[in-house]
């Protein structure tokens, strides 16, 4: 009896590791909240492995090469060239426009010790089953060993964060490539992920949660993400106002445009020496910043396809930061060369808004400011790095813009035009449109959703869990701007039930 309890301990303990392995592989985080390890969630990780899986790349020359040797080396040159700094021009004219915002008394906090709580905080806070690194620890391994390893690693940390030593032999990241379009031969088409060390996580993010503290006085009001207490939706609601007003403008003689820019790469352009000179403009003690600049100047890379890792390589710039830009577009509306677009007759002027990596422009739509946003965008480029994705930047016109002004704008800036500049902010189009058209979207999105996930492969816990957490879900970007009509909330709640039963 005996023999017979242990074995079938054993087992229960092999299949639970087993259908933990296949839940990793599937990505569905949801699977232990209703579903069982059924076979469908084996066929998604298989499918998921095949749609991730690169036969094929381009080369810089046009050429297309199959073999899994010359993928690795051609994806590895392509981020080594990205990586590798271009050399910057003078920044002083952008230094002008960034205001002291850092006093004495504020680096006090940055530049005061670090304790073992403040690491212990961030490694609680991190995701237990994310992607691990190079070495294959999760921040789930940490987290539960804590009283065997804690010692050593809060011994490490704090010696980076107190007394100064390397963290080379951590920094090592590996680069993941999504697709982002089926089947995709071009780099471009790809999402690039890093997968970091815990070790190095540990160290930026305990940096990182003091920064949370005064951040916000050192990030430009335009910009609506990554602060505390700033929402992304409030830059929406701004620019669908302006974008309300232009189409809604019919007379007058002075047409108005709103320009969306894509920065290429965003995360990856920027130049190290910009960035120093930013942050200490702004007034960051130095100790501080050395000790940032050491965090993303002493990373390594390697490209791993098909899970495996091709060569390492050094990088020489690295992250982002869009302060800049706002500081030249305040200069250039300082002298006057650009202005910004009002939604009311006594409204304030609005000239730019910031998404994240994303940014929106409004001003008049003529020849003249055209050259004058160009050369702006072009003095931000020669001294941070940073360049326009101009294949994927829009501008959209008020209603009372010429035809002929258009074309010359859209040739100045080489961008091309839109009408509907709203599918950027990731909400649909209520302006100029019936309700129950402008929404139309958010159903084909839940059709789609309901489409890839049959009832007849997840049991009714599993329908539960899908509908609560995932359709239910889709539209409450929408619901955080706009008041949806009943009639749409009648028609989803009707598509929910007819998935349920």
């Amino acid at each position: 009896m005996a023999k017979i309890i242990e074995t079938r301990i054993s087992l229960n303990m092999e299949i639970d590791k087993d259908e933990m392995y296949w839940e990793q592989r599937a990505r569905a985080n949801w699977l232990k909240l209703g579903d069982k390890n059924s076979s469908f969630f084996h066929k998604y990780a298989s499918a998921r492995r095949r749609t991730n899986t690169i036969n094929r790349l381009e080369t810089e020359e046009g050429l297309e090469v199959t073999a899994d040797f010359e993928i690795s080396d051609t994806a590895t040159r392509y981020f080594q060239k990205l990586f590798t700094s271009k050399g910057v021009g003078d920044s002083s004219h952008i230094l002008e426009g960034i205001d002291v915002s850092i006093s004495s008394e504020i680096n006090t906090v940055p530049k005061s010790p670090y304790s073992v709580g403040e690491i212990q905080k961030a490694l609680k806070r991190m995701g237990h089953a994310k992607a691990p690194g190079y070495d294959g620890f999760p921040a789930l391994f940490f987290q539960k060993y804590w009283h065997i390893v804690g010692k050593d690693v809060e011994e490490f940390c704090l010696g980076v964060l107190n007394e100064g030593k390397d963290l080379d032999s951590v920094n090592r990241i590996d680069i993941v490539l999504i697709p982002k379009t089926p089947n995709p031969s071009n780099l471009v088409n790809f999402r690039p992920i890093s997968l970091c060390t815990i070790l190095y996580k540990l160290v930026a993010k305990t940096i990182a949660n003091r920064l949370q503290g005064f951040v916000g006085q050192c990030i430009d009001s335009a910009q609506s993400a990554f602060v505390p207490g700033r929402l992304i939706s409030d830059n929406v609601l701004i620019a669908y106002e302006i974008l309300h007003t232009l189409r809604q403008k019919r007379s007058g003689k002075k047409g108005f445009m709103a320009v969306k820019l894509d920065m290429s790469k965003a995360y990856d352009r920027v130049e190290w020496s910009y960035l120093n000179e930013v942050v200490l403009k702004m007034g960051f003690a130095e100790s501080w910043v050395e000790l940032i600049m050491k965090c993303i100047s002493t990373v390594s890379y390697t490209v791993n396809i098909n899970g495996n890792r091709g060569r390492l390589f050094l990088s020489y710039k690295r992250i982002t930061t869009s302060e800049g830009l706002s500081a030249l577009i305040r200069q250039a509306v300082g002298v006057g060369n650009l202005r910004g677009v009002k939604a009311s007759r006594r409204g304030p002027e609005i000239s730019h808004l910031l998404f994240a990596n994303d940014c929106l422009l409004f001003g008049e739509a003529t020849k003249k400011r055209a050259y004058f946003l160009k050369e702006t965008l072009k003095q931000y480029e020669q001294c941070s790095g940073q360049c326009v994705n101009f294949n994927k930047s829009t501008i959209f016109f008020s209603s009372n813009t010429l035809e002929g002004v258009k074309q010359e704008t859209s040739e100045v800036l080489g961008m091309r035009c839109s009408t509907n500049i709203e599918k950027y902010l990731g909400l649909p189009n209520v302006v100029g449109k019936r309700k129950k058209e402008s929404f139309q979207n958010l159903k084909d999105k839940i059709n789609q959703r309901i489409c890839q996930w049959s009832s007849r492969y997840l049991s009714q816990g599993g329908k539960e869990v899908f509908i609560k957490s995932v359709l239910q879900a889709i539209p409450t970007y929408a619901m955080t701007c706009f008041l949806l009509p009943k009639t749409l909330c009648g028609e989803l709640e009707s598509m929910f039930a007819k998935y349920w039963w």
